[in-house]
């Protein structure tokens, strides 16, 4: 299994009007994939862990599941619930975190994981998840990341992040998580897969100022001066090097599993 929880230090709360403004959602692209495979339909009980500001929560619910998330963060949950009062969803939002959630064995259909997988005690969030999830139960893992493409402005921008705070250990991603396969096999999940495509999405430059203000080595990490220094250089950056309307390619990548259909003993037997 893949290494529990990353040393590096990132508090979103710090940025959640940053993230609730200029943080890209998933592509509906990637709902109506979800749908089609028969991941997501109406009524199915779903958690999202590490919820935030509620995105990809908000979108389940819209499309008709039975929604919850939770997240350790109160700012982040203050948006999430803002969000969801304004669209007239009716999302249960609570403080909590994916290695205990609180909820009853059994209770869930779909357990999903939000861009922040990385963030968690991989170990302790499988023995949750596989507690709360019914036999036949999934976990979706899904991800959604700009790709630093060579000469971008967002390969750039990483050059910067790192000029201001150096111990960033995120850069360079190619938005391909391998290691998520790894602990969906490790925890004995049935039935492992992932799919992956790029998506392009377009800012202006001072929404992906926001963006990255938004990002755990900038606003989620650095004292409030720092953000407002780096900030300031960016700016610049954007201003003598790229166009005013940034387009920029994401890719989507989604691993997933299922609990095995039966149970014997308190394990989870071999799907059948």
């Amino acid at each position: 299994m893949s290494p529990s929880r990353t040393d590096w230090i990132a508090d979103f709360g710090r940025t959640a009007d940053d993230y609730d403004r200029h943080r890209p959602g998933f592509p509906d692209s990637l709902y109506v994939r979800l749908a089609s495979m028969g991941w997501i339909r109406s009524g199915l009980r779903a958690l999202d862990v590490g919820t935030g500001t509620g995105s990809l929560a908000l979108c389940l619910a819209e499309r008709g599941l039975e929604v919850s998330g939770v997240d350790p963060s109160p700012g982040m949950l203050a948006v999430a619930r803002r969000r969801a009062e304004a669209l007239g969803l009716d999302v249960r939002f609570r403080e909590g975190t994916a290695e205990d959630t609180g909820l009853e064995d059994a209770s869930l259909d779909l357990v999903t994981a939000g861009h922040c997988w990385w963030w968690l005690d991989h170990e302790r969030t499988m023995a949750e998840v596989k507690r709360v999830l019914t036999p036949g139960g999934r976990l979706l893992i899904a991800n959604f990341s700009y790709l630093p493409t060579s000469g971008g402005v967002a390969a750039a921008t990483e050059r910067l992040i790192l000029a201001h705070n150096p111990g960033w250990p995120k850069s360079g991603e190619s938005g391909v998580f391998e290691d998520q396969l790894r602990d969906l096999d490790a925890a004995g999940m049935a039935e492992v897969e992932s799919f992956s495509f790029v998506e392009p999405v377009t800012f202006t430059r001072e929404g992906w100022r926001g963006r990255v203000r938004a990002c755990s080595g900038v606003g989620a990490s650095l004292a409030p001066r720092a953000v407002e220094a780096f900030d300031r250089d960016l700016a610049e950056l954007l201003s003598t090097s790229f166009p005013a309307e940034l387009v920029i390619p994401h890719r989507v990548f989604v691993a997933t599993g299922r609990v095995g259909e039966a149970r014997a003993g308190g394990a989870d037997a071999p799907a059948q």
